[in-house]
């Protein structure tokens, strides 16, 4: 019990420091959100001033706008995290794995969520979170994953006070907060003392409790410690923890340990507790805080970092636009109507109808014509002076975030394609630290996931991987996996031990060798595969020669319900017509001109020929019927085969031509059989056989 209560006065101490500490952070991430998301851009006062005296408070909220360039900017360009071997006992092959699973991870985690939460938050207050936890893979399973989830609200995340890197990965202390009913608390925490809000309140204080709900707190600590690692005989290094979980492996396979020494590393504890006692104590696999946050921009000054929004200096211009707007509207649609002007008792006669002149529409008015007829002062116009201002404060705010009409979509003095582009770069330029501090974000998140993965996925076990294009495969974890080479062929090698040939298989251990990571940002897959469709669409049009080369490539980057089908088929029709050696098989060049010449008298030929088979035809079926023509046909295709046979092995092969395409069914139309081109006039099936077997007579007199 007294060990729980030093806990828990560390725990507060450690809490209060991090809340003077974030205090002005906190409080801007307030105001900067409430200023631009909920429009609250009037000074209270002023509201109710302007209320009292009836005049309009106008707000015409632009920012918004700005802040959704940057949000939606990085979201056409995820950063994606990419694995390598980082020494002699990592390989590719076991970083492809890493990077398949935390494709997975990402993809069942949501992961894009909090992405974008965590640049949305950070643009509009300054700073945002994402954090990193392991839970059950599904209901029915022992088998555990890792997830990573989004923080809706960073003022629910209490980070180190003492810490200076640009992500989180030097924190020793975080806190993560939840407020929890009164109702709620009793029935996850049963044992837990119920202690009242009022009785409390002086005692423990805010934010401990927060009306009628209790706040529970996840305390991540995070402490250096030592430990012993081995180095084994086999060359690979394993900690005292580790070698106990495979130990009987190790025995089977005669590794033994070679030597040990003692190393620093970092122990991270999770404390659940409230603020009058600590309900639950578990260590973290990890060696880090799991917590990563998003920062805007940074600025240190007297040694205190102050994180900015997108929009903190242009909320005086929205300000001033607002109110020069409000002027303007007040002094055009609010103004009293121009009056009537006339000498002294003009206005006698329908006097009535000169008092609501103003107000209601007369179809006559009578004056006292006493001297001049009545005039009407002209309309003042437009405030000039106040659109002026409004347009000056909407420039303020453009000039101050960096972004001008060109980022936002408005047309400008551009004309020209890449004058747009410029300008719209220059838009990018101006807010690229977002994306970049998010880059650096998702590398420390990767960081994370990878100092997990060895922990959470152990032993013998199947994992879902993803590929680039979001191609799911199965991969085996601690079990021996048959290896194959490029084009699916086994891999065979010849065990030592026995002497056998036998097919190479190899177990992949995640938790083998140390790897690093690298973040890539820029478009999405499917952007890519756009991009990449026109580009080669764009080749194919200046280089039609490449088209067979290019097919199946250009089919599969379309966005078509059928495209893998088509790459499919275009890829195995490219195969068959490239040889061993990677050289088309077909004619060469220099003969292709008189081949094809050849090819086309010899289909004018045939035209005329089929023609007389197609009155024989007739003929035939006048005389004796189906049956006496099928059985002739029978006898015409079995002299072919006989003359086919002595061709073959009296004459070399011909050169394979790929069968031209029918246009229409009756076009000369060329295919093969066996290893001779045969050409025809394309017509009903039985003709067309007529055709075939008429050729080989001719070719062979």
């Amino acid at each position: 019990m007294a060990k729980d209560e030093d806990l828990l006065s560390e725990a507060k101490e450690a809490f209060d420091q991090s809340v003077d500490a974030e205090s002005e952070n906190r409080k801007a991430y307030e105001d900067d959100t409430r200023f631009s998301r909920l429009a609250d851009q009037w000074p209270a006062k002023v509201i109710q001033q302007r209320q009292r005296q009836g005049r309009p408070c106008l707000t015409i909220n632009r920012l918004p706008s700005f802040i959704r360039q940057v949000v939606n900017d990085a979201r056409q360009n995820k950063p994606s995290i990419k694995v390598h071997p980082a020494d002699s006992q990592a390989d590719p092959e076991t970083a492809k794995i890493y990077d398949g699973l935390i494709r997975n991870i990402e993809y069942t985690s949501s992961a894009d969520l909090a992405y974008d939460t965590g640049v949305d938050t950070a643009a509009t207050g300054g700073f945002g979170y994402m954090t990193v936890d392991i839970d059950f893979a599904h209901d029915d399973t022992f088998d555990m994953d890792i997830l990573i989830n989004r923080v809706p609200d960073p003022l629910l995340i209490y980070g180190d006070p003492n810490s200076t890197c640009a992500d989180s990965s030097d924190w020793m202390s975080a806190f993560e907060v939840v407020y929890m009913p009164n109702d709620e608390f009793e029935s996850e925490y049963p044992d837990a003392e119920k202690i009242d809000f009022e009785a409390l309140s002086d005692e423990y204080g805010e934010p401990w409790f927060h009306d009628d709900n209790v706040m529970v707190a996840r305390w991540w600590r995070r402490q250096e410690v030592e430990k012993t690692i081995l180095l084994m005989s086999d060359g690979s290094v394993l900690d005292a923890e580790r070698l106990k979980q495979c130990k009987d492996y190790l025995d089977a396979a005669g590794i033994k340990v070679v030597k040990d020494r003692q190393t620093r590393t970092y122990k991270v504890q999770r404390h659940i507790l409230t603020g009058a006692e600590v309900l639950k104590t578990e260590d973290w696999v990890g060696k880090y805080i799991p917590i990563v946050p998003v920062y805007g921009e940074e600025v240190v000054v007297d040694g205190k970092r102050h994180f900015r929004s997108l929009i903190r200096d242009a909320k005086d211009p929205q300000r001033m636009f607002n109110y020069w707007r409000t002027t303007t509207t007040e002094l055009v649609a609010l103004a009293p109507k121009a009056p009537w002007v006339a000498p002294v008792g003009s206005f006698k006669t329908d006097a009535a109808k000169w008092n609501t002149a103003n107000t209601e529409n007369h179809s006559t008015l009578e004056f006292d014509n006493k001297g001049e007829r009545p005039t009407r002062e002209p309309f003042a116009g437009v405030p000039a002076g106040a659109l002026q201002e409004a347009l000056n404060a909407s420039d303020d705010m453009k000039s101050i975030m960096g972004i001008y009409d060109a980022s936002l979509g408005a047309r400008s003095n551009e004309t020209s394609g890449k004058a747009i582009m410029a300008r719209q770069r220059e838009g990018d330029i101006g807010t690229f630290h977002f994306q970049d501090n998010m880059t650096r974000a998702i590398r420390h998140l990767g960081r994370i996931i990878i100092d997990l993965i060895p922990h959470v996925y152990t032993g013998q076990r199947i994992i879902r991987v993803l590929g680039e294009d979001g191609t799911p495969t199965s991969q085996q974890l601690g079990q021996p996996v048959p290896q194959f080479d490029k084009q699916g062929q086994p891999i065979m090698v010849q065990n030592p031990d026995t002497g056998m040939v036998e097919q190479h298989a190899r177990v992949f251990d995640l938790g083998v060798g140390k790897y690093d990571l690298t973040v890539q940002a820029g478009p999405s897959y499917t952007t890519r595969r756009q991009e990449a469709a026109d580009q080669m669409i764009a080749l194919l049009q200046a280089f039609p020669q490449a088209a067979p080369v290019l097919a199946d490539l250009y089919a599969k980057s379309l966005d078509w319900p059928v495209a893998d089908q088509i790459a499919d088929r275009l890829k195995a029709l490219y195969e068959r017509t490239i040889g061993a050696q990677g050289q088309p098989q077909g004619i060469p060049p220099d003969q292709a001109a008189a081949v094809l010449q050849k090819l086309q008298a010899q289909i004018q030929e045939l035209t005329a020929q089929n023609q007389q088979l197609e009155q024989v035809n007739a003929a035939l079926k006048a005389q004796t019927g189906i049956k006496a023509q099928e059985a002739q046909i029978k006898g015409f295709e079995a002299q072919t085969d006989r003359m086919r046979a002595v061709h073959e092995v009296t004459q070399p092969p011909m050169v394979r031509i790929p069968a031209a395409r029918r246009a229409s069914s009756r076009q000369p139309f060329l295919t093969i059989k066996g290893n001779v081109a045969v050409a025809g006039i394309s017509s009903s099936t039985r003709t067309r056989r007529l055709a075939l077997t008429l050729a080989a007579m001719n070719a062979a007199r």
